[in-house]
Protein backbone atom coordinates (compact mmCIF):
# COMPACT_ATOMS: atom_id res chain seq x y z
CA UNK A 1 0.00 0.00 0.00
CA UNK A 2 1.25 3.32 -1.38
CA UNK A 3 0.42 6.24 1.81
CA UNK A 4 -0.75 8.92 0.03
CA UNK A 5 0.88 12.37 -0.14
CA UNK A 6 0.55 15.27 1.60
CA UNK A 7 0.16 18.65 0.38
CA UNK A 8 0.13 22.08 1.85
CA UNK A 9 -2.07 24.63 0.93
CA UNK A 10 0.59 27.49 1.84
CA UNK A 11 3.34 28.66 -0.17
CA UNK A 12 7.14 28.26 1.13
CA UNK A 13 8.41 31.24 3.13
CA UNK A 14 11.29 33.21 2.48
CA UNK A 15 13.19 35.13 5.42
CA UNK A 16 15.77 37.52 5.15
CA UNK A 17 19.39 36.56 6.10
CA UNK A 18 19.26 38.70 9.08
CA UNK A 19 15.90 37.48 10.18
CA UNK A 20 17.04 33.76 9.02
CA UNK A 21 20.29 34.31 11.46
CA UNK A 22 17.97 35.22 14.29
CA UNK A 23 15.52 32.09 13.96
CA UNK A 24 18.62 29.92 14.04
CA UNK A 25 20.19 31.61 17.10
CA UNK A 26 17.14 31.42 19.12
CA UNK A 27 16.24 27.69 17.83
CA UNK A 28 19.80 26.68 19.80
CA UNK A 29 18.77 27.59 23.14
CA UNK A 30 17.61 25.49 25.64
CA UNK A 31 14.59 25.85 27.27
CA UNK A 32 15.41 27.71 30.66
CA UNK A 33 19.35 27.81 30.24
CA UNK A 34 19.38 31.91 29.56
CA UNK A 35 18.92 33.02 33.13
CA UNK A 36 19.14 29.79 35.06
CA UNK A 37 21.09 30.42 38.58
CA UNK A 38 21.80 28.70 41.60
CA UNK A 39 18.73 28.39 44.15
CA UNK A 40 17.44 26.49 46.77
CA UNK A 41 14.29 26.37 47.34
CA UNK A 42 14.04 25.26 51.01
CA UNK A 43 11.05 24.60 53.82
CA UNK A 44 8.73 23.04 51.51
CA UNK A 45 6.80 19.81 51.54
CA UNK A 46 8.37 18.00 48.95
CA UNK A 47 7.01 15.63 46.72
CA UNK A 48 9.91 13.72 45.08
CA UNK A 49 7.41 11.28 43.03
CA UNK A 50 9.95 8.88 43.20
CA UNK A 51 11.04 8.24 47.24
CA UNK A 52 9.93 9.58 50.42
CA UNK A 53 8.16 12.68 50.69
CA UNK A 54 10.35 15.44 52.51
CA UNK A 55 7.78 16.97 55.57
CA UNK A 56 10.63 20.43 55.39
CA UNK A 57 12.75 19.66 52.49
CA UNK A 58 15.34 21.52 50.46
CA UNK A 59 15.95 21.89 46.70
CA UNK A 60 20.06 23.13 45.11
CA UNK A 61 19.23 23.74 41.71
CA UNK A 62 22.28 24.47 39.87
CA UNK A 63 22.57 25.47 36.27
CA UNK A 64 18.85 23.94 35.47
CA UNK A 65 19.95 20.89 36.91
CA UNK A 66 19.25 19.31 40.42
CA UNK A 67 22.10 18.80 42.82
CA UNK A 68 20.72 17.95 45.90
CA UNK A 69 17.79 16.85 47.59
CA UNK A 70 17.54 16.53 51.51
CA UNK A 71 16.32 17.81 54.75
CA UNK A 72 19.48 20.00 54.98
CA UNK A 73 21.73 20.65 52.10
CA UNK A 74 24.35 23.54 51.55
CA UNK A 75 23.82 26.42 50.14
CA UNK A 76 26.69 27.04 48.48
CA UNK A 77 26.24 30.66 47.61
CA UNK A 78 22.87 29.52 46.02
CA UNK A 79 19.75 32.06 46.58
CA UNK A 80 17.74 30.69 48.94
CA UNK A 81 13.78 31.23 48.34
CA UNK A 82 11.84 30.29 51.53
CA UNK A 83 8.68 27.76 50.33
CA UNK A 84 7.63 27.30 53.91
CA UNK A 85 4.35 26.15 53.93
CA UNK A 86 4.21 25.18 50.33
CA UNK A 87 3.67 22.16 48.58
CA UNK A 88 6.78 21.05 45.90
CA UNK A 89 5.98 18.81 43.03
CA UNK A 90 7.53 18.19 39.94
CA UNK A 91 6.12 19.29 36.62
CA UNK A 92 3.17 17.57 35.42
CA UNK A 93 3.43 15.79 31.64
CA UNK A 94 0.43 15.82 29.53
CA UNK A 95 0.56 13.13 27.00
CA UNK A 96 -2.46 12.16 24.43
CA UNK A 97 -3.45 15.69 24.11
CA UNK A 98 -4.46 18.88 21.28
CA UNK A 99 -2.74 21.10 23.41
CA UNK A 100 -1.15 23.59 21.11
CA UNK A 101 -2.57 22.54 17.69
CA UNK A 102 -5.81 23.29 18.66
CA UNK A 103 -7.36 26.75 19.83
CA UNK A 104 -10.75 26.75 19.44
CA UNK A 105 -13.37 24.18 18.47
CA UNK A 106 -15.32 25.90 16.66
CA UNK A 107 -13.26 28.30 14.44
CA UNK A 108 -11.47 26.22 11.79
CA UNK A 109 -8.07 28.49 11.37
CA UNK A 110 -7.59 27.74 14.53
CA UNK A 111 -7.28 24.06 14.26
CA UNK A 112 -4.54 21.82 12.82
CA UNK A 113 -4.93 19.10 14.52
CA UNK A 114 -5.41 16.65 11.32
CA UNK A 115 -4.13 15.85 7.74
CA UNK A 116 -5.88 14.66 4.77
CA UNK A 117 -5.12 10.78 4.37
CA UNK A 118 -5.28 7.49 5.93
CA UNK A 119 -1.79 6.96 6.60
CA UNK A 120 0.40 9.62 6.84
CA UNK A 121 3.20 8.48 9.12
CA UNK A 122 5.36 11.29 8.35
CA UNK A 123 3.35 14.17 9.93
CA UNK A 124 5.05 15.68 12.96
CA UNK A 125 2.78 17.14 15.47
CA UNK A 126 5.53 19.52 17.11
CA UNK A 127 6.16 21.59 14.62
CA UNK A 128 2.45 22.61 13.88
CA UNK A 129 2.39 23.37 17.84
CA UNK A 130 1.69 27.35 18.29
CA UNK A 131 3.84 28.98 20.64
CA UNK A 132 1.11 31.90 21.16
CA UNK A 133 -1.28 29.81 22.28
CA UNK A 134 -3.63 31.23 25.12
CA UNK A 135 -4.26 27.71 26.52
CA UNK A 136 -0.51 26.55 27.39
CA UNK A 137 -0.19 29.25 29.64
CA UNK A 138 -3.59 28.44 31.05
CA UNK A 139 -2.09 24.99 31.81
CA UNK A 140 1.64 26.08 32.45
CA UNK A 141 -0.48 28.11 35.75
CA UNK A 142 -1.44 24.84 36.96
CA UNK A 143 1.58 23.04 37.18
CA UNK A 144 1.35 21.39 33.57
CA UNK A 145 5.12 21.65 32.07
CA UNK A 146 5.46 19.44 29.45
CA UNK A 147 2.95 17.87 26.88
CA UNK A 148 2.50 15.99 23.80
CA UNK A 149 0.28 17.19 20.99
CA UNK A 150 -1.40 14.39 19.09
CA UNK A 151 -1.89 14.39 15.40
CA UNK A 152 -5.23 13.14 14.16
CA UNK A 153 -6.79 12.53 10.87
CA UNK A 154 -7.05 8.61 9.72
CA UNK A 155 -5.79 5.46 11.24
CA UNK A 156 -1.88 5.88 11.07
CA UNK A 157 -2.10 10.10 12.09
CA UNK A 158 1.56 10.85 12.11
CA UNK A 159 4.17 11.43 15.03
CA UNK A 160 3.69 13.28 18.51
CA UNK A 161 6.96 14.92 20.62
CA UNK A 162 7.24 16.14 23.54
CA UNK A 163 6.81 19.72 24.27
CA UNK A 164 7.72 22.47 26.87
CA UNK A 165 4.70 25.14 27.76
CA UNK A 166 7.83 27.79 27.28
CA UNK A 167 10.06 28.92 25.14
CA UNK A 168 9.83 31.62 22.45
CA UNK A 169 10.05 28.77 19.41
CA UNK A 170 8.95 25.78 18.58
CA UNK A 171 12.24 24.26 18.16
CA UNK A 172 13.39 25.72 22.01
CA UNK A 173 9.53 23.59 23.17
CA UNK A 174 10.68 20.50 21.47
CA UNK A 175 12.16 18.49 24.10
CA UNK A 176 11.81 15.16 22.61
CA UNK A 177 10.95 13.81 18.86
CA UNK A 178 9.69 11.74 18.06
CA UNK A 179 8.08 10.48 20.97
CA UNK A 180 5.49 7.92 19.23
CA UNK A 181 3.54 6.66 16.03
CA UNK A 182 -0.34 6.91 16.34
CA UNK A 183 -2.41 4.23 15.58
CA UNK A 184 -6.22 4.64 15.82
CA UNK A 185 -7.32 1.28 15.75
CA UNK A 186 -10.42 0.74 13.63
CA UNK A 187 -13.61 0.62 15.20
CA UNK A 188 -15.03 -3.57 16.43
CA UNK A 189 -18.55 -2.08 16.74
CA UNK A 190 -21.06 -2.86 14.71
CA UNK A 191 -24.30 -0.59 14.35
CA UNK A 192 -27.58 -2.75 14.58
CA UNK A 193 -30.17 0.25 14.31
CA UNK A 194 -32.23 -1.12 11.34
CA UNK A 195 -32.75 0.78 8.38
CA UNK A 196 -36.37 1.72 8.96
CA UNK A 197 -34.58 3.91 12.06
CA UNK A 198 -31.20 5.32 10.70
CA UNK A 199 -31.27 9.21 10.36
CA UNK A 200 -29.70 8.63 6.97
CA UNK A 201 -30.61 5.66 5.18
CA UNK A 202 -28.50 6.27 2.48
CA UNK A 203 -25.57 5.61 4.43
CA UNK A 204 -27.00 2.42 5.92
CA UNK A 205 -25.25 -0.30 6.08
CA UNK A 206 -26.16 -4.09 6.98
CA UNK A 207 -24.07 -5.73 10.00
CA UNK A 208 -22.52 -7.96 7.57
CA UNK A 209 -21.58 -4.82 5.03
CA UNK A 210 -19.98 -3.72 8.35
CA UNK A 211 -17.88 -6.13 9.29
CA UNK A 212 -16.83 -6.95 6.12
CA UNK A 213 -15.76 -3.08 5.81
CA UNK A 214 -13.95 -3.96 9.13
CA UNK A 215 -11.78 -7.03 8.04
CA UNK A 216 -10.60 -4.51 4.73
CA UNK A 217 -9.43 -1.79 7.34
CA UNK A 218 -7.31 -4.18 9.89
CA UNK A 219 -6.42 -5.91 6.63
CA UNK A 220 -4.97 -2.71 5.24
CA UNK A 221 -3.30 -1.62 8.21
CA UNK A 222 -1.21 -4.93 8.55
CA UNK A 223 -0.54 -4.74 5.04
CA UNK A 224 0.92 -0.80 5.65
CA UNK A 225 2.84 -2.13 8.38
CA UNK A 226 3.85 -5.59 6.39
CA UNK A 227 5.20 -2.66 3.46
CA UNK A 228 7.20 -0.82 6.18
CA UNK A 229 8.95 -3.81 7.20
CA UNK A 230 10.11 -4.87 3.34
CA UNK A 231 11.24 -1.41 3.24
CA UNK A 232 13.42 -1.23 6.35
CA UNK A 233 14.63 -4.94 5.51
CA UNK A 234 15.68 -3.68 1.82
CA UNK A 235 17.44 -0.30 3.02
CA UNK A 236 19.22 -2.19 5.65
CA UNK A 237 20.47 -5.23 2.93
CA UNK A 238 21.33 -2.12 0.78
CA UNK A 239 23.45 -0.70 3.03
CA UNK A 240 25.53 -4.30 3.82
CA UNK A 241 26.15 -5.24 0.05
CA UNK A 242 26.76 -2.02 -1.60
CA UNK A 243 23.27 -2.43 -3.67
CA UNK A 244 22.06 0.58 -5.19
CA UNK A 245 20.16 3.06 -2.18
CA UNK A 246 16.58 2.99 -2.12
CA UNK A 247 14.35 5.88 -3.40
CA UNK A 248 13.46 7.94 -0.55
CA UNK A 249 9.99 7.48 0.18
CA UNK A 250 9.46 10.31 2.96
CA UNK A 251 6.84 7.86 4.46
CA UNK A 252 8.44 4.93 4.67
CA UNK A 253 11.29 6.75 6.24
CA UNK A 254 9.50 7.76 9.08
CA UNK A 255 8.14 4.38 9.79
CA UNK A 256 11.67 3.09 10.24
CA UNK A 257 12.16 3.17 14.07
CA UNK A 258 8.96 1.58 13.92
CA UNK A 259 9.00 -0.84 12.36
CA UNK A 260 12.92 -1.69 13.92
CA UNK A 261 10.82 -1.69 17.16
CA UNK A 262 12.99 1.05 18.43
CA UNK A 263 10.38 3.60 19.19
CA UNK A 264 6.73 2.75 20.73
CA UNK A 265 3.32 2.69 18.56
CA UNK A 266 1.05 4.67 20.60
CA UNK A 267 -2.51 2.87 19.95
CA UNK A 268 -6.10 4.35 20.65
CA UNK A 269 -8.60 1.94 21.17
CA UNK A 270 -11.35 2.04 23.91
CA UNK A 271 -13.52 -0.63 23.18
CA UNK A 272 -12.55 -4.33 24.32
CA UNK A 273 -12.42 -6.39 21.25
CA UNK A 274 -10.28 -2.95 19.81
CA UNK A 275 -7.68 -3.43 22.70
CA UNK A 276 -7.66 -7.31 22.45
CA UNK A 277 -7.38 -6.91 18.28
CA UNK A 278 -4.48 -4.50 18.82
CA UNK A 279 -2.40 -6.18 21.45
CA UNK A 280 -2.79 -9.70 19.23
CA UNK A 281 -1.49 -8.01 16.17
CA UNK A 282 1.32 -6.13 18.27
CA UNK A 283 2.30 -9.42 20.23
CA UNK A 284 2.69 -11.04 16.75
CA UNK A 285 4.33 -8.38 15.01
CA UNK A 286 7.01 -8.12 17.96
CA UNK A 287 5.66 -4.02 18.41
CA UNK A 288 6.63 -1.85 21.02
CA UNK A 289 2.60 -0.24 22.13
CA UNK A 290 1.58 2.44 24.28
CA UNK A 291 -2.15 2.19 24.63
CA UNK A 292 -4.18 5.76 24.84
CA UNK A 293 -7.66 5.93 25.84
CA UNK A 294 -8.23 2.53 27.31
CA UNK A 295 -12.32 2.81 28.91
CA UNK A 296 -12.20 -0.71 28.78
CA UNK A 297 -8.35 -1.60 29.14
CA UNK A 298 -9.57 -2.59 33.26
CA UNK A 299 -11.74 -5.65 31.72
CA UNK A 300 -8.48 -7.19 30.18
CA UNK A 301 -6.27 -6.14 32.86
CA UNK A 302 -4.20 -9.42 32.85
CA UNK A 303 -3.49 -9.35 29.35
CA UNK A 304 -2.04 -5.99 29.00
CA UNK A 305 0.18 -6.70 32.24
CA UNK A 306 1.57 -9.85 30.75
CA UNK A 307 2.44 -7.50 27.70
CA UNK A 308 3.94 -4.78 29.86
CA UNK A 309 1.91 -2.45 27.60
CA UNK A 310 1.44 0.72 29.80
CA UNK A 311 -2.38 2.78 29.30
CA UNK A 312 -2.60 6.71 28.70
CA UNK A 313 -6.15 6.34 30.28
CA UNK A 314 -8.43 9.14 29.43
CA UNK A 315 -11.89 7.84 30.73
CA UNK A 316 -12.18 8.71 34.05
CA UNK A 317 -15.29 11.20 33.61
CA UNK A 318 -16.49 8.63 30.58
CA UNK A 319 -20.05 7.94 31.82
CA UNK A 320 -20.86 3.93 31.86
CA UNK A 321 -21.45 2.32 28.37
CA UNK A 322 -23.16 -0.76 29.35
CA UNK A 323 -26.37 -0.63 31.50
CA UNK A 324 -24.53 -3.42 33.55
CA UNK A 325 -21.86 -0.95 35.02
CA UNK A 326 -22.00 0.61 37.89
CA UNK A 327 -21.73 4.10 38.20
CA UNK A 328 -18.11 4.42 39.16
CA UNK A 329 -16.85 2.09 36.60
CA UNK A 330 -14.27 4.36 35.34
CA UNK A 331 -13.08 6.05 38.53
CA UNK A 332 -12.03 2.94 40.05
CA UNK A 333 -10.52 0.95 36.54
CA UNK A 334 -6.94 2.63 37.08
CA UNK A 335 -6.73 0.98 40.07
CA UNK A 336 -7.61 -2.38 38.78
CA UNK A 337 -4.78 -1.95 36.27
CA UNK A 338 -2.32 -1.33 38.66
CA UNK A 339 -3.04 -4.14 40.55
CA UNK A 340 -2.64 -6.33 37.90
CA UNK A 341 0.34 -4.58 37.43
CA UNK A 342 -0.33 -1.91 35.02
CA UNK A 343 1.38 1.45 34.80
CA UNK A 344 -1.23 3.93 34.00
CA UNK A 345 -0.75 7.44 33.46
CA UNK A 346 -3.59 10.21 33.02
CA UNK A 347 -4.97 11.97 30.32
CA UNK A 348 -7.96 14.50 29.66
CA UNK A 349 -8.25 12.87 26.60
CA UNK A 350 -7.27 14.34 22.86
CA UNK A 351 -10.75 15.10 21.64
CA UNK A 352 -11.05 19.08 19.93
CA UNK A 353 -13.29 19.71 22.81
CA UNK A 354 -10.85 19.05 25.75
CA UNK A 355 -8.21 21.11 24.29
CA UNK A 356 -9.17 24.34 26.97
CA UNK A 357 -9.01 21.36 29.84
CA UNK A 358 -5.70 20.55 30.31
CA UNK A 359 -5.68 21.95 33.24
CA UNK A 360 -7.39 19.62 34.92
CA UNK A 361 -5.10 16.74 34.87
CA UNK A 362 -4.39 16.67 38.22
CA UNK A 363 -8.05 15.87 39.03
CA UNK A 364 -8.20 12.95 36.36
CA UNK A 365 -6.02 11.50 38.69
CA UNK A 366 -7.33 12.80 41.79
CA UNK A 367 -10.92 10.81 41.10
CA UNK A 368 -9.10 7.70 40.77
CA UNK A 369 -7.24 8.26 44.20
CA UNK A 370 -10.61 8.36 45.91
CA UNK A 371 -11.75 5.24 44.55
CA UNK A 372 -8.72 3.17 45.56
CA UNK A 373 -5.78 4.05 43.36
CA UNK A 374 -2.79 4.83 46.22
CA UNK A 375 -2.28 8.54 45.81
CA UNK A 376 1.68 8.03 45.14
CA UNK A 377 0.31 6.09 41.84
CA UNK A 378 -2.07 8.98 41.61
CA UNK A 379 0.82 11.57 41.68
CA UNK A 380 3.17 9.22 39.80
CA UNK A 381 0.28 8.86 36.89
CA UNK A 382 0.66 12.21 35.72
CA UNK A 383 4.72 12.63 36.44
CA UNK A 384 7.07 9.85 36.44
CA UNK A 385 4.89 7.39 34.83
CA UNK A 386 4.37 9.88 32.14
CA UNK A 387 8.07 10.40 31.58
CA UNK A 388 9.13 6.63 31.20
CA UNK A 389 6.72 6.13 28.52
CA UNK A 390 7.99 9.30 26.82
CA UNK A 391 11.50 8.04 27.14
CA UNK A 392 12.50 11.27 29.14
CA UNK A 393 12.53 9.61 32.47
CA UNK A 394 16.07 10.05 33.35
CA UNK A 395 15.63 14.04 33.00
CA UNK A 396 11.87 15.03 34.33
CA UNK A 397 9.34 13.57 36.29
CA UNK A 398 10.51 13.11 39.39
CA UNK A 399 12.42 15.90 41.78
CA UNK A 400 16.16 13.92 42.00
CA UNK A 401 19.97 14.77 41.55
CA UNK A 402 20.74 15.05 38.24
CA UNK A 403 17.33 15.74 36.44
CA UNK A 404 16.40 18.99 34.89
CA UNK A 405 14.90 21.26 37.62
CA UNK A 406 11.80 21.67 36.41
CA UNK A 407 9.11 21.85 39.46
CA UNK A 408 6.43 23.90 41.36
CA UNK A 409 4.74 24.65 44.20
CA UNK A 410 1.38 24.82 45.03
CA UNK A 411 -0.42 26.21 48.63
CA UNK A 412 -1.88 22.20 49.04
CA UNK A 413 -1.55 19.09 47.43
CA UNK A 414 -2.23 18.91 43.66
CA UNK A 415 -4.71 16.57 43.89
CA UNK A 416 -6.98 18.87 45.71
CA UNK A 417 -9.15 20.99 43.88
CA UNK A 418 -8.42 24.10 46.35
CA UNK A 419 -5.00 24.36 45.83
CA UNK A 420 -3.17 27.13 43.59
CA UNK A 421 0.10 27.04 42.12
CA UNK A 422 1.93 29.77 43.56
CA UNK A 423 5.33 29.46 41.66
CA UNK A 424 7.02 27.44 38.88
CA UNK A 425 10.45 26.52 37.86
CA UNK A 426 11.20 25.27 33.73
CA UNK A 427 15.09 24.19 33.96
CA UNK A 428 16.22 25.93 36.81
CA UNK A 429 14.27 29.33 35.92
CA UNK A 430 11.06 30.56 37.31
CA UNK A 431 8.19 31.01 34.53
CA UNK A 432 4.91 33.20 34.56
CA UNK A 433 2.26 31.94 35.59
CA UNK A 434 -0.25 35.22 33.85
CA UNK A 435 -2.55 33.62 31.29
CA UNK A 436 -5.54 35.02 29.97
CA UNK A 437 -7.37 34.03 32.69
CA UNK A 438 -5.34 35.98 35.09
CA UNK A 439 -5.64 39.33 32.88
CA UNK A 440 -9.33 38.95 32.74
CA UNK A 441 -9.10 38.95 36.22
CA UNK A 442 -7.35 41.56 37.03
CA UNK A 443 -9.25 43.72 34.50
CA UNK A 444 -12.62 43.22 35.88
CA UNK A 445 -11.24 43.48 39.28
CA UNK A 446 -10.43 47.09 38.72
CA UNK A 447 -13.41 47.91 36.75
CA UNK A 448 -14.70 51.23 38.23
CA UNK A 449 -17.61 51.09 40.38
CA UNK A 450 -20.44 52.88 39.30
CA UNK A 451 -21.33 56.24 41.39
CA UNK A 452 -24.98 56.52 43.48
CA UNK A 453 -27.01 59.27 42.48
Amino acid sequence: MTPEPIFSPFPPRRFEPATLLLFLCLAVVPIGRLAAESLLLSGAIVHTASGETLSAGQVLIKDGTIAAVGGTVAADGATVIDLKGLHLYPGLIALNTVLGIEEIEAVRATQDTTEVGEYTPDVESWIAVNPDSELIPVARANGIAYFEPVPHGGIVSGQSGLMCVDGWTVEQRTVRKPLALHLFWPSMSLDTTPKSEARDKSKWKSIEEQAKDRRAQVKATEDFFDEAKHYAKAKEAASKNGAPALEIIPAWEAMLPYARGELPIMIHAGEVRAIKAAVAWASTNRYKIILAGGRDAWMVADLLASNSIPVVYEDTYTLPVRDTESYDVHFRAPEILRQAGVRVVFSIGSSSFEAPSIRNLPYSAAQAAAFGLPEIEALKGITLYAAQIAGVSDRLGSIEPGKEATMFAADGNILDIRANVKRLWIVGKEASLESRHTRLYEKYKARPKESKQ
